[in-house]
């Protein structure tokens, strides 16, 4: 391992701030990095190296000429490629899409971490159109677990997983629209933030659900997750769902503590169908922070089942004209999913909606007297590769539908939520969860976790 490999993004940006380390050094590294590991991690499917130097010496230049640098300047980052990327097709995990012509502009997200000063290095594989929670695609080959290369990374974010997770870049984005940044941040030991519904925009990326997908970051520690939401916030018009909301920073209350809040952990539904290394984990983050209460959060388990018809029939709708037209050129599993959402009855997708308003405003009461909840993020940590079933509390279960049964829940009503990684023989992660736009509680918690060492991002063989 080179120090460069497991830098975080925030060190990087400091190092090249104070002239120790080039942008150039950064970028080459991670290069290098890639090309000798990615052939096993098979985490990336696109990379933009000309690019990447060509932005490396502009940083450099303006280095050299005293010009100010962004709070990532220099600091590399991929993206899930759902992502537009200027030059590349979006494939969003597909055989169909690769043959969409290049994008002609970078999505906002990537716009605006390049604004701050950060290097896109290339696209990230994923699940085939972000349904998905293995990081097992049929077209491009799955992502590997760095912790053991035989398990999976998680999906569908699992090429942003495994990138940040085996050191090749410091900070990836995902997409999350019923777990998919949470899960493979949980089975590869990593902090992630799924923010709320609505905060960042999601222009110019491949959807999933609409009224479900949420985009943000992995990162090997808070203060990368946090500088990385910070630059990507604000409203943009040419996302409908995105609040106009102002700027609101969190990386300055960051190491604020935990003192008062009031913080509870999720029972009930979130006790249930755990493996030892989840309930461990869970155990051991609830005895941190010293929590004596628990939360009920009311009809979970209807939550989840509702998100999944609205899941499947929003993206049959989205799909239903490439089914019909190319049904071969789809992942089975993928496909077969879609055809059951095109056959959902339309009353069962209304009634779905109007349990999820009803839902919503419950969970909400629960926030009049707590700030914050915990719950495990996984059932369990990495399943091998190729693996299609589980069991759980003595029921074997579909291994691929199952592994976001607490993630559901939470991202049905866009509540915002930090993945927090407990270190064992593989690691499994916790949701802090937060009120609608309260990201820096959730990061405030993570953050206190990761110093007092309950929680941290594990590094391949340690």
């Amino acid at each position: 391992m080179t120090d460069l490999a497991w830098q975080s993004a925030t060190e990087t940006a400091a190092a090249i701030a104070a002239g120790t380390l080039t942008a150039q050094a950064a970028t080459e590294a991670a290069l290098t990095r890639i090309a000798a590991h990615d052939g096993i991690l098979n985490a990336f499917t696109d990379i933009v190296g000309a690019r990447a130097l060509a932005k490396a010496a502009a940083i450099d230049a303006d280095r050299a000429a005293g010009r100010p640098l962004g709070a990532l300047a220099g600091v590399p980052f991929a993206v899930k490629n759902l992502f537009d990327v200027a030059g590349l097709p979006t494939r969003a995990g597909s055989a169909i899409n690769r043959e969409r012509p290049a994008a002609r502009r970078d999505a906002v997200l990537i716009a605006r971490l390049e604004a701050a000063g950060a290097i896109l290095i290339g696209a990230l594989n994923m699940g085939e159109y972000a349904y998905d929670f293995t990081g097992e695609n049929s077209h491009d080959g799955p992502s590997r677990n760095p912790h053991d290369t035989t398990r999976m990374t998680g999906g569908s974010s699992g090429g942003s997983g495994g990138a940040v997770a085996g050191g090749l870049v410091p900070l990836a984005l995902g997409s999350d629209t019923n777990g998919s940044i949470r899960v493979p941040a949980s089975l590869c030991g990593l902090f992630g933030l799924k923010p709320t519904f609505g905060r960042l925009p999601r222009t110019r990326t491949f959807p999933f659900v609409s009224s479900l997908d949420h985009l943000g970051p992995l990162a090997r520690c808070t203060a990368d997750l946090a500088a990385a939401y910070d630059a990507m916030q604000g409203h943009d018009p040419d996302d409908p769902f995105c609040a106009d909301r102002p700027i609101e920073p969190v990386s300055a209350s960051l190491n604020a503590g935990i003192a008062g809040l009031r913080i509870a952990r999720a029972g009930g539904y979130f006790r249930a169908n755990l493996m030892p290394e989840s309930a461990n984990a869970t155990d051991r983050v609830c005895q941190a922070l010293t929590i004596d209460r628990e939360v009920d959060i009311p009809e979970a388990a209807r939550a989840r089942a509702a998100a999944y018809l609205i899941t499947t029939a929003e993206g049959a709708a989205l799909h239903f004209d490439r089914l019909r037209a190319r049904p071969a050129d789809f992942d089975p599993d993928t496909r077969d999913r879609l055809l059951a959402g095109a056959m959902v009855p339309a009353a069962m997708v209304v009634q779905a909606q109007k349990f999820r308003r009803w839902y919503r405003e419950a969970v909400l009461r629960l926030f009049e007297s707590v700030d914050a909840i915990i719950a495990p993020a996984t059932p369990c940590s990495a399943p091998l590769l190729g693996q299609k079933t589980f069991v759980l509390d003595g029921t074997e279960m579909p291994l691929r539908a199952n592994m976001g049964i607490f993630t559901q829940p939470i991202s049905f009503i866009g509540l915002p939520v930090a993945a927090v990684p407990v270190a064992g023989p593989m690691p499994v992660a916790v949701q802090v969860i937060a009120p609608p736009w309260r990201e820096d509680i959730a990061l405030r918690i993570a953050r206190y976790l990761e110093v007092t060492g309950a929680c941290v991002a594990q590094i391949p063989g340690e």
